[in-house]
């Protein structure tokens, strides 16, 4: 007899399982039909203390409604505990992308309570006639409840995590806006020169974006605690004793400590992915905002002889092969890179929301996927971006005011005293003979005063515009 294995069965047959696995023979049917990503859903730690908790509540209330022997419910919540206190990772095995709309993810999770709580009963692993992965860990519940509840959770929580580096970022930008506040610049629209501002205006701008994402995240994110455990396979709650599904939901609120409630409607609740496509919507929104400051911190510190060369970016590795001296912007040309993934996910997430069919989205694995995934990827970037860019940038100050002086933008200030006709006259003058603004203004044309103009230049003036005519 082979005692490094032991033989489950299913309804299509039996399987050769390792005795040290605690999953069983359907996660290995599982294992043997999904090899998608390469990316388990051990990768998602957070995905399995969502599930474990969801199994805690489910195992509470059975106890409390007499459709579990509370000694098998005392085994269950034990095996619960420790999923939610990181152990056994290893165990699952299965890929993030299936078919099975979660089934495959849902008795992995079965299976693995049910070895563990085998084990805490002196029992041996697989001896489910006396803990089962169906009949007692997934009691009063389907896959269609339990594995949709474990995702929003499991992204709620991963919200907080993305949410926590957003801040981060945005007071890093916060402390290079009070950095250069006295820092003077162009400001440019379509690429051409247009008004003054400071340096610092412009990075407290970044945050304030920034700050805005954040906002609209937290408010997408409560829709992530409303959730429809008891529907059971369609929302009509078969197989859920009377009292089941809010029973369950106030545990599951309890033991998580956040504010989860029922939905109203657990057939819709079943089958809509509305959520799901408002939360990657926001993480969109906040991935291209992100790549769009990339783009301006790559403008910025263009050059640096032949560019703006307004900001230093830290260097981080050199930059060519065959060009010695050049350093590249590296680090938001991988942020922009994986915003760009973001969006094409955010794409997969809505032609997955719309692909489900009536009572059930069978599409929900690529979903969470994407969602994960995004998530993962912009944590890293962001941390990134913040701990090898912004904290390290430094400003061109002698550039930025010798780009403001000799701009011909900053003949806008004159439209109220001159007239925009004159100013005009002025700007087009400037730039056929390569003079300042100044000279011809004040030195030649003798339309203002050298006082005057001091008033209309001041530094204050520009970053902070008075209206000043004669």
């Amino acid at each position: 007899m082979n005692t490094d294995f032991r033989i489950e069965h299913d309804f299509l047959g039996e399987k050769e399982i390792p005795n040290t696995a605690y999953y069983g023979v359907q996660t290995l049917r599982a294992l043997e039909n999904f090899n998608i990503t390469g990316i388990t859903v051990a990768s998602e730690p957070l995905f399995i203390v969502a599930f474990a908790y969801v199994k805690k509540a489910a195992a509470m209330a059975n106890r409390d409604l007499g459709v579990l022997d509370k000694k098998l419910a005392e085994a269950i919540i034990f095996a619960c505990d420790e999923l939610i206190a990181g152990k056994y990772l290893d165990q699952f095995v299965t890929d993030l992308i299936q078919g099975g709309a979660g089934t495959s993810v849902n008795m992995n999770v079965n299976e693995v309570i049910a070895n563990i709580g085998l084990e805490y009963l002196g029992h041996q692993k697989g001896q489910y006639e006396f803990l089962h992965p169906n009949n007692h860990v997934n009691c009063s519940q389907s896959t269609n409840d339990t594995y949709p509840t474990s995702i929003m959770m499991a992204v709620h929580l991963k919200v907080d995590v993305y949410l926590k580096a957003l801040d981060a970022l945005r007071k890093s930008f916060l402390r290079k806006a009070e950095e250069f506040k006295n820092v003077l610049k162009m400001g440019r629209t379509q690429l051409q020169d247009a008004v003054p501002m400071t340096l610092g205006q412009e990075f407290h701008s970044f945050a304030t974006t920034i700050n805005d994402d954040i906002k609209h995240l937290r408010e997408a994110q409560r829709k992530l605690r409303e959730c429809n455990m008891g529907g059971t396979a369609i929302g009509t709650s078969i197989n859920a004793p009377q009292g089941y599904p809010e029973l369950c939901t106030r545990y599951l609120a309890q033991i998580t400590k956040l504010p989860i409630t029922l939905a109203p409607d657990l057939i819709e609740a079943s089958s809509d992915m509305g959520t799901y496509v408002l939360v990657s919507a926001m993480l969109k929104r906040s991935a291209l905002k992100i790549s769009k400051i990339c783009n301006d911190l790559r403008l910025l510190s263009s050059g640096p002889r032949a560019g703006l060369n307004e900001i230093k970016l830290p260097p981080m590795q050199p930059g060519s092969s065959i060009m010695p001296g050049k350093v590249n912007p590296v680090i938001p040309e991988v942020v922009n890179q994986t915003a760009f993934y973001v969006m094409g996910a955010d794409v997969t997430i809505s032609i997955a929301a719309e692909a489900g069919q009536l009572q059930l989205n069978v599409m929900e694995p690529v979903i969470a996927f994407s969602l994960f995934t995004s998530m993962n990827y912009m944590i890293n970037a962001i941390t990134t971006l913040r701990t090898k860019c912004v904290d390290g940038i430094v400003a061109n100050v002698d550039v930025c005011r010798e780009e403001v002086m000799r701009s011909i933008g900053i003949v806008t200030a004159l439209n109220p005293l001159l007239g925009y006709e004159t100013s005009a006259s002025i700007a087009k003058e400037a730039l056929a003979t390569g003079k300042s603004i100044h000279q011809i203004v004040v030195l030649e044309r003798k339309l203002i005063t050298q006082q005057k103009w001091d008033e209309i230049y001041s530094f204050e003036n520009m970053i902070h515009p008075v209206y000043i005519n004669g």
